[in-house]
């Protein structure tokens, strides 16, 4: 199993969520984040002078799926977060050792 973590823009939220309902993947995870990347922000110009706000407002999708869903995942995440603009977002992909269901003890592995 693999957990896929994307950072990506607010306005994009709901294009990305109706893709991967689309596909099949309900299960989710959503998070209100703050951050930066390269860029460190975004400068603007006010009478007073320059400012920096260095920490934006972003999402963050946390899913957890199957190895051979995984790139299908990414991919509808790619098309429906992509603006093409600096600050699009990050794709995290990591592996996932078990998932217990805590209700019924359940695990991938097996009943705890």
């Amino acid at each position: 199993m693999k957990k896929i973590e994307a950072i990506i823009r607010s306005e994009t939220l709901d294009s990305v969520k109706c893709g991967l309902e689309k596909m099949g993947m309900n299960a989710l995870t959503i998070t209100d984040v703050l951050g930066r990347g390269e860029q460190k922000g975004l400068e603007f110009t006010h009478r007073a002078g320059k400012y920096r706000v260095d920490l934006l407002p972003k999402i963050k999708i946390e899913i957890v799926v199957k190895d051979e869903d995984a790139r299908k995942v990414i991919d509808v995440i790619i098309e429906r977060a992509r603006t093409g603009e600096i600050g699009d977002g990050k794709i995290f992909v990591s592996p996932v050792e078990e998932v217990i269901r805590i209700r019924t003890g359940e695990s991938s592995k097996g009943k705890v």
